[in-house]
């Protein structure tokens, strides 16, 4: 169902005036730790930890299933544009993915910038990935093959700049990764190469400018704009990657360059499905799991988690595919 004018409207309103992120970093995440309820715990149960990435300390916090039986594990990267979000917005989240896949999710507490700039949030991400990895076994009575990197929005560009890491550095190389309205590229500007940005860089919540605000805040200098783990997108070659699931919204700036980014691991080899929520927002993994978009998208996920194969979904059913 199309979004109603009247949703159009309110839409454009919370959109305009487009708020300074670069000046208001710090009370959004207030507002954003404030407006994150805290769930029930009748279905999971969780502890935290904290890994080592050089002198920093990592916290992670892990979500499981009260069965007691030895579940794959989801390794997850929030969103928040490198610059909000924690294990604690992000709580409901991880507890609906835990319910809803009946996998253990472990959330990563990576260093936000601009206190902590690229690439102080993939190195966080890439330490607690290799622990994990390695230490399947030991931890979850898993084998590495079992952990699937998952991301949203900037963290869906952290499990790819992971998985570049990964591969390039000659460590454990993940076999399967799922990139959620990822953003993969380094310019949201006019001067954006992908149609979306334009057509829905402005009245849909995330707009064209708070992206680039973001961006800003986040590299450090010039340069890191140009590092494919900045902007996986830009990567040269991207053989000998993960699997990978791309799961994109109708109506989010970022829908076309994580399209690409799919096309562009096809083109290398990778097995890669792209699908498009009909009607989505950015950010639509927050909403209830009762809301259409997100039973949706768990449904293509959980089909991609129970495929043994190494294939990627059919033609018909992958790229810009609209329907489950």
């Amino acid at each position: 169902m199309a979004l109603s004018k009247a949703a159009l409207a309110l839409l454009k309103a919370l959109s305009y005036p487009d708020l300074e992120v670069k000046q208001n970093y710090e009370p959004l995440r207030k507002v954003i730790r404030a407006a994150s309820p805290k769930p029930l715990k009748p279905f999971y149960r969780t502890w935290d930890h904290k890994v080592h990435c050089g002198d920093t300390l990592v916290p992670v916090r892990v979500f499981s299933p009260l069965d007691g039986l030895d579940h794959p594990v989801l390794l997850f990267f929030h969103g928040g544009g490198w610059v909000t979000g924690d294990i604690d917005s992000y709580d409901r989240i991880c507890t609906n993915m835990c319910a809803l896949t009946r996998h253990v999710v472990v959330s990563v507490d990576y260093r936000l910038a601009p206190e902590h700039p690229f690439p102080a949030a993939p190195e966080d991400c890439y330490a607690v990935t290799c622990e994990v990895l390695q230490n399947a076994a030991a931890l979850f009575h898993i084998p590495p093959e079992d952990v699937t990197l998952i991301g949203d929005s900037a963290g869906g560009n952290l499990a790819a700049a992971v998985s570049l890491m990964a591969r390039d550095r000659g460590s454990f190389v993940p076999r399967r990764q799922i990139l959620i309205y990822p953003a993969v590229y380094n310019d949201h500007s006019e001067h954006s190469p992908f149609p979306s940005v334009q057509t829905n860089g402005s009245g849909y919540l995330l707009t064209s400018k708070r992206i680039c605000d973001y961006m800003d805040l986040y590299a450090a200098r010039p340069e890191d704009r140009q590092s494919p783990y900045f902007a996986p997108l830009l990567a040269e070659d991207l053989a000998g990657q993960p699997k990978t699931l791309i799961i994109t919204a109708e109506l989010d700036p970022l829908r076309d360059e994580g399209e690409a980014y799919g096309e562009k691991l096809r083109a290398a080899g990778v097995p890669a499905s792209i699908y498009r929520i009909p009607d989505a927002l950015h950010g639509f993994l927050s909403l209830p799991a009762r809301f259409s978009p997100v039973q949706h998208a768990y449904r293509i996920i959980n089909r991609f988690l129970n495929d043994k194969s190494g294939s990627p979904a059919s033609e018909g059913e992958a790229a810009g595919n609209q329907e489950d």
